[in-house]
């Protein structure tokens, strides 16, 4: 059994960039670096914490939408 998360923002993520967003340090190249703040670790971090967790993570971007889907292992009750 798993737990399913789904959180969704919009912002359109271009299809060229969905394979590299959860490296570290990435940001997606924009005309204004300014713009945007950040370092490029956050989707590195969750990344690493599903990771942890015998979970999975996964994007999809359209019509100006990201939708990221988390799925995490059901763990028992202790």
């Amino acid at each position: 059994r798993q737990s399913r998360i789904q959180v969704s923002n919009s912002q359109e993520i271009p299809a060229e960039e969905l394979a590299r967003i959860f490296e570290r340090f990435y940001r997606i190249p924009s005309s204004d670096p300014w713009k945007e703040g950040g370092t490029g670790l956050g989707l590195a971090l969750v990344k690493q914490m599903v990771d942890q967790l015998r979970g999975s993570i996964e994007v999809s971007s359209a019509a100006g939408w990201a939708t990221f889907t988390l799925h995490l292992p059901h763990l028992p009750q202790l």
